[in-house]
């Protein structure tokens, strides 16, 4: 999706701003790759198993190793959703991106990087840590505050709905957080 998406923002990549604005997106994206596969890695190396076809398999891992992997999917999908302080790439992209990329990436790409969030912590590894949740709230508000702070600020419609969508990722995963 990452590369794809590239490529569908750099649509009209003659203009410099749009090379620059792509090149963000895609070193954005590719960090959080790196850290969704190593949070898949310490989950398969803990089972054993490297398919994630049966939930709450990796329940048994131990804490820390359970923990690193939490952190490790939240900063990797977190990244993809642009939650704040990781959403340096959204403002960037919406605006390069043809209307109908940006329609896209708003209503459905990122908010499959907060299914994954929602499926490795709970159907993967078992989501009954208190503090994943303090963590989780923690960033979600601040992400729906400064979302709305942003988009406040912002008169380009385009950047208005990246830091919307900003704010919108920080609601649900008040949510998520509150479960």
């Amino acid at each position: 999706m990452s590369i794809v998406s590239y490529f569908l923002v750099i649509y009209d990549h003659e203009k410099p701003d749009i090379r620059k604005a792509g090149f963000l997106y895609i070193v954005m994206t590719h960090i959080g790759t790196g850290f969704i596969i190593l949070s898949f890695l310490i989950m398969a190396s803990a089972s054993g198993v490297l398919v994630c076809d049966i939930p709450r398999r990796y329940i048994f891992i131990v804490p820390f190793l359970r923990d690193m992997a939490f952190l490790f999917a939240l900063i990797g999908f977190g990244t993809k959703a642009g939650i704040v302080p990781l959403h340096v790439w959204l403002p960037y992209a919406h605006p390069a991106a043809p209307s109908n990329v940006s329609a896209l990436m708003s209503g459905v790409m990122i908010k499959t990087a907060i299914y994954m969030i929602i499926r490795v912590s709970f159907d993967f590894l078992g989501a009954n840590v208190m503090w994943w949740g303090m963590a989780l709230l923690i960033v979600a508000s601040a992400s729906a505050l400064l979302g709305v702070m942003y988009a406040l600020m912002e008169h380009d419609m385009k950047r208005l709905l990246a830091y919307h969508s900003v704010e919108n990722i920080g609601i649900i995963l008040i949510g998520v957080g509150v479960e």
